[in-house]
């Protein structure tokens, strides 16, 4: 399963029916699980710790240092769940000792090519990153969320669960659950009903939610008294998802 012109560091530990393919150096201190499937040029480096049933494309860079100038060697790790596709040229950092000491993606996640995920960035599950879309340092994107082609995203930002960016989208204030925003700066434009759909919410939730939209972005609202009128809603979890999202809020919310 391990191609003899691949680089495997004797104290790295791959499970029996890891496939390593051809000029791919992985390094000590890197665990894979079974079932992953890792191309051709990759470099893995850690301490990272790969779940099951992961497939890593060609030239991609997963468990570097980053490049942060805090950084000073200190050894931070980088945490993959299962069932992730990892495209092509795709960079991966670890995180630092002033922040989580940890980056961590999910499950089921998609990251197509040239994406970049920096040092303590946090990616849940069912996500996914298209081409060139880039997250700084310190991200966290919630479960679901749709990343378009070049979106960039600023340090610290919270990109909330079923939210999508549309191409070329610059987010540098944090984006609610459920919520699409477009543009540079990012702005918001509706939320993301198709996604819901898809995911298979009722008209009801999808009502709710619509309304919670026009409470926070139509009536001229601060987002203290928008959130007086949501707390007053009927109880729903999706809803809670989206008061939650602008509550825990530290950036200050796209508008």
């Amino acid at each position: 399963m391990i191609h003899p012109q691949a680089i495997v560091d004797p104290k790295a530990q791959l499970a029996a029916d890891v496939s390593v393919g051809p000029w791919t150096y992985i390094g000590p201190d890197v665990v894979i699980d079974s079932g992953t499937r890792i191309e051709s040029h990759v470099v893995i480096k850690g301490p990272t710790r790969i779940g099951k049933n992961n497939r890593i494309f060609q030239f991609s860079s997963v468990g570097e240092d980053t490049p942060d100038l805090k950084y000073k060697g200190e050894p931070t790790r980088l945490v993959i769940g299962d069932n992730n596709t990892i495209r092509e040229c795709v960079t991966i950092h670890r995180g630092t000792v002033q922040d989580r000491s940890e980056t961590t993606i999910g499950n089921n996640n998609l990251l197509m090519a040239y994406v970049h995920v920096g040092h303590d960035s946090v990616i849940g599950n069912h996500c996914i990153l298209v081409n060139n879309t880039a997250l700084a340092g310190h991200v966290v994107v919630g479960d679901w969320a749709n990343l378009s082609g070049f979106t960039l995203v600023h340090q610290f930002c919270l990109i909330g669960a079923y939210s999508f960016t549309a191409m070329g989208t610059a987010i540098g204030k944090d984006v609610p659950a459920f919520v699409t925003v477009q543009g540079n700066p990012a702005e918001a434009r509706s939320m993301n009903f198709e996604g819901m759909k898809r995911r298979g919410f009722d008209e009801d939730t999808i009502k709710a939610l619509r309304s919670a939209y026009k409470i926070v972005y139509r009536q001229n609202l601060t987002l203290d008294q928008a959130l007086v009128e949501l707390d007053a809603m009927p109880p729903m979890p999706q809803l809670q998802l989206f008061i939650d999202s602008l509550k825990s809020s530290t950036r200050g919310i796209t508008r």
